[in-house]
């Protein structure tokens, strides 16, 4: 369980960080989703220290990991909740930590700044001249990241620190991706093109702006110092989520400016950009529908309401064709990720929404990839080209974060805990994300209740590696009975409640990286 004392911390950090949702979804739409400084020496625990030291693992179905804390940029916390670690094919990380500078606009907070990670100390990326904080959410294989940056200005219509969207390129220049004449702006994802999307506000009142700006979210593809604006499906607002490396880009636009009885907002569609041209991709019936994923191919994975807009389904979109992907029985669900191979992964209600579950689907079948030891609730994160996927494990409840995982390609659920040295303290509370060399970025809560980003990667035994388990294994959960624990427990949560959860991470698509202090 989370530690109380951090939980209450994070709990007041996240209000003050100002996460923005799309106005008056969350139970209706059940909205889910999604000046560089010089290097400075990473803070990891001594127990930890020590037991990076002395690599150990797990011989849980033949895999083994070396345990690596990334440690802090001086301050307590490097990870938790939506400030997931992205790690690429290089084995480079990108994310954010906290500074050993108190946060002028939180008494409780300190000062985070992006970082880039190769081995040795996190490297502090630094802001925008004047800015105070700033993070990064994505990094391409060339080691380019995408992110924000303050830059010292206030938004007059929010009244808070102006964040403008940035890329760091590989040798740590910061460069201001800059607006649509607006006073905010986002980079969510770059593709090895060094092409980046995300999203820019420009100068016209928007009573429905998508990410609570005041003006209009629109869409954007920035490449070689020009911001295109990608327009919209008929609406004011967009959002680009991720672009593929032949330019293709995903995302959700507003269809129209009316608001729906039942959403309260306009009507909200998938979308994919190439060549110039914003297709509609359609929904499941609902008004609400948006892509977290695209790979190579084009395909698109994402969640959409059905008719009536009481529930939603993940989808996968694949030339012109919409595929509703089902659940697990219950009568929700989302996509989270999707490899290039077609293959999905998210999580969806059991059987009389008993319990959420990661699911792993592929050619028409979605698997219940379960549990860890009995836990009520799990989703999956993310997923390389193997098919290996990472996520977390927990309480559907209480504390959704408590067990990172690992799944091969829809086999048993492993529990990360597993590859922890005995001699550490630290606990994996959740699977981020994970490179096609199975390395997996990750978050570990330490006894104090702090929270440091983690690398788990593999080793093929020999000196690096032990059986250093010390935990019990896993037991997989099935699509008849539900979670080993809640079947049939009496429904205390709804799965609104879980989506709401879910929400700050998944919808907007990325919008938990707009999830910084902005000083109010």
């Amino acid at each position: 369980m989370k530690h109380p004392r951090s939980a209450n911390r994070h709990r007041a950090r996240r209000m003050a960080l100002g996460l923005l949702t799309v106005p008056g979804c969350v139970a209706a739409c059940l909205m889910l989703a999604g000046v560089a400084a010089p290097a400075s020496a990473g803070t990891a625990s001594p127990a930890l220290k020590r037991a990076a030291a002395e690599p150990s693992a797990s011989p849980a179905d033949g895999l083994r990991f070396r345990l690596v804390d990334l440690g802090t940029l001086g301050g307590p916390n490097s990870a938790e909740t939506q400030e997931f670690p992205y790690i690429n094919n290089t084995g480079m990380v990108a994310g954010f930590a906290d500074t050993a500078t108190p946060n002028p606009g939180n008494p409780e907070g300190f000062v985070f700044h992006a970082f880039r990670w190769r081995g040795g100390p996190l490297r502090d990326l630094g802001t925008l001249p004047g800015g105070v904080n700033s993070f990064a959410i994505w990094s391409n294989n060339a080691g380019a990241v995408a992110g924000l940056s303050e830059n010292g200005r206030i938004d007059p219509l929010l009244g808070m620190p102006e964040g403008r969207g940035v890329l760091w390129k590989k040798g740590g220049r910061i460069v201001n991706l800059g607006t649509f004449g607006g006073h905010e702006s986002l980079a969510g994802y770059i593709n090895d093109r060094g092409q980046v999307v995300g999203v820019a506000a420009n100068r016209k009142r928007d009573r429905f702006s998508l990410f609570g700006w005041g003006t209009q979210t629109r869409a954007f593809l920035w490449q070689k110092g020009v911001m295109r604006d990608l327009g919209t499906l008929g609406g004011p607002d967009a959002n680009a989520a991720i672009v593929n490396n032949h330019g293709q880009v995903a995302g959700a636009s507003y269809t129209n400016s009316a608001p729906n009885p039942d959403t309260g907002a306009p009507t909200l569609d998938p979308f994919l950009w190439k060549h110039g041209t914003m297709a509609d991709l359609g929904t499941l019936g609902g008004t609400y529908g948006f892509a977290t994923a695209l790979n190579n191919r084009g395909q698109v994975a994402g969640q959409s309401n059905l008719a009536g807009d009481q529930t939603a389904h993940p989808f996968l979109w694949d030339r012109g064709k919409l595929t509703d992907l089902g659940t697990l029985g219950g009568t929700f669900g989302t996509a989270t990720w999707m490899n290039n191979a077609g293959e999905v992964v998210g999580g969806a209600t059991t059987r009389a929404d008993k319990a959420f579950h990661a699911f792993f689907w592929r050619g028409g079948k979605m698997t219940d990839l379960g549990t860890v030891n009995g836990d009520t609730c799990s989703v999956a994160h993310f997923m390389n080209s193997r098919g290996q996927v990472v996520g977390t494990s927990g309480d559907c409840e209480g504390q959704f974060e408590q067990h990172g995982f690992i799944a091969e390609r829809g086999g048993r659920m492993i529990d990360l805990n597993r590859f922890v040295p005995k001699r550490s303290h630290l606990t994996v509370t959740d699977g981020e994300t994970i490179n096609n060399r199975g390395e997996i970025a990750a978050s570990g809560m330490l006894p104090n209740g702090d929270f440091h980003a983690v690398v788990l990667i593999p080793c093929n035994g020999g000196q690096e590696c032990h059986d250093g388990s010390r935990h019990e294994g896993t037991r997989q959960s099935t699509l008849a009975t539900g979670s080993p624990t809640a079947a049939g427990a009496p429904l205390t949560w709804t799965p609104n409640e879980m989506a709401a959860k879910l929400s700050l991470r998944y919808w907007p698509p990325l919008a938990s990286e707009i999830g910084r202090n902005r000083g109010n």
